[in-house]
């Protein structure tokens, strides 16, 4: 079976970059997406939209064709259950899910567009069709595919916390789906629907008398706690732990792990090369390949993603951190709004519900923030930002932008800004004449309009290459586009201009 990506190149904030390029269970969701269709597909094909699919030469689409959204997460559960289903169907199929699937009416619908109401279920952008050739022409029919989710709370509050009922909980399910367009479906991805979901599965094999049976002689044979036993807490080659640290399952370590004395770690997922100082606390947690905690570092439903580093006495909740990132000691991430106001995230230019009683902040790529500050739920911090403990400024309320970033003021910081770059240009007619309402846009999905000096700024960019384009209606540009590298010795790129000619 061939599968066809469609390519999501919306930049996801805080990071820059988008979905198919972030940490999902500590992976990068295109490589995700990759070992779960691995059994299923052998050939990719990308392209930028499903139109573009009807452009294909017939003998490329022959045969069986899945196609997918690139920023989609789904889990190899979810997957066989609807390539199953698909299959034995022999008709163009989409994926469904029931109006009454919790999982999907109460976290994956805020903040994203891909999962919408169509007729009587939701459906999303993952089909498969049994011959390809007949994408254009033949509508899929949706499949409606059971998440299995079940209702589990993380602690027992006040009433004023949360519910009526005090807990705070989530429709954990046991086959995961969801569209990543905010960086709360980042959290929501590898905490909940990722290391929460692999919980969920285990418990439910607990049910199972046999294997809870299986579990426990293994845990008196190696004269370990139930939960510690190796078949629930799963560790790589060369990874030494403390005799005095608690490594609780269902938890996954990683090749070259260090756990210091005094550890305390509860179903968590733990990358490659990872050093973990005395007294650090982790539950639900993503650590990334590489990363760094100090000693008594506190995380709770965190995502960490690769080469970061948390330092000393600082506390993070339920938040989320790019790679290559530095959080300095004693900074606190809050979860909780103490005023009875729903919480709001910067989405598509405006505050917008977070579909959540509960959530933490988040952290951009490449940043370095210094020690002592507490962030409110809900905040983010955008790439490339440096913070400097400053006399009179320790807590912040807003989001936290690439301008408010201290290193602007010390041009000699030395910091190396890996996810602004800028391009500047100018449109002309054949006079010479500057002409406005121009769109200018790249290859990744970034764009800018022309002023009345004709003058254009694309900004936001990430080291590579990129193909600008000009676009108006009924106008011909010279030249039709151009090829722009950015790096960090060329953060700066001008005198991309182009003319109308006709």
């Amino acid at each position: 079976m061939k599968k066809i990506v469609i390519r999501d190149t919306t930049p996801i904030s805080p990071f820059c970059e988008p979905a198919r390029d972030l940490r999902i269970m500590n992976k990068p969701l295109w490589l995700y997406q990759r070992d779960v269709l691995s059994p299923y597909c052998q050939e990719e094909i990308e392209c930028k939209s499903f139109e573009e699919i009807g452009t294909l030469p017939v003998g490329i689409l022959a045969g069986e064709i899945l196609v997918y959204r690139d920023n989609l997460f789904f889990d190899e559960f979810l997957f066989e259950a609807f390539i199953t289903v698909a299959k034995k169907s022999n008709k163009a199929t989409q994926i469904a899910f029931s109006q009454s699937d919790m999982a999907i009416v109460n976290h994956t619908l805020p903040l994203q567009d891909g999962i919408r109401l169509e007729g009587e279920v939701y459906v999303a952008d993952l089909f498969y069709y049994p011959d390809g050739t007949k994408i254009t022409s033949v509508k899929a029919e949706p499949i409606v595919i059971d998440t299995q989710p079940r209702e589990m709370g993380y602690y027992h509050v006040p009433t004023y916390m949360a519910n009526e009922r005090g807990d705070l909980g989530y429709n954990v399910p046991l086959r995961a789906f969801l569209s990543i367009e905010n960086w709360v479906h980042v959290f929501l991805a590898n905490c909940v629907f990722g290391v929460f979901s692999h919980g969920a599965r285990i418990e439910r094999l607990l049910d199972n008398f046999p294997m809870m049976l299986k579990i426990l002689w293994r845990s008196l044979l190696e004269r370990k706690q139930f939960l510690s036993s190796s078949t629930l807490v799963v560790v790589g080659e060369n990874t030494q732990i403390d005799p005095a640290a608690i490594v609780q399952g269902p938890s996954i370590i990683g090749n070259n792990v260090t756990i210091g004395p005094g550890c305390v770690i509860n179903a968590c997922v733990i990358g490659n090369n990872v050093n973990l100082m005395q007294g650090v606390q982790m539950t639900l947690c993503v650590i990334g390949d590489g990363s760094y905690l100090a000693f008594r570092a506190a995380l709770f439903m965190t995502t960490l993603m690769e080469n970061s580093m948390v330092a000393q006495n600082t506390c993070l909740q339920m938040s989320v951190v790019g790679h290559n990132t530095f959080v300095g000691a004693g900074n606190t991430f809050t979860d909780f709004n103490l005023l009875v106001k729903p919480l709001k995230v910067y989405h598509k230019g405006k505050l917008q519900w977070v579909g959540l009683p509960v959530i933490g902040g988040c952290v951009g790529h490449n940043c370095r923030i210094g020690t002592g500050h507490v962030f409110f739920p809900a905040r983010s911090i955008e790439s490339d930002v440096v913070l400097f403990a400053k006399q009179g400024r320790s807590v912040f309320s807003k989001n936290v932008t690439y301008a408010d970033s201290d290193h602007h003021g010390y041009p000699d910081s030395g910091h190396i800004v890996l996810y602004h770059y800028t391009v500047f240009g100018k449109i002309t007619d054949k006079n010479g004449s500057p002409v406005a309402d121009v769109t200018i846009s790249t290859d990744q999905g970034h764009q800018s309009l022309t002023d009345s000096n004709g003058k254009y700024t694309l900004t936001g960019l990430i080291m590579g290459t990129y193909i600008i384009t000009p676009s108006k209606k009924e106008c011909i540009f010279s030249p039709a586009t151009q090829l722009v590298k950015v790096s960090p010795d060329v953060a700066k790129v001008t005198d991309k201009d182009f003319v109308i000619v006709d």
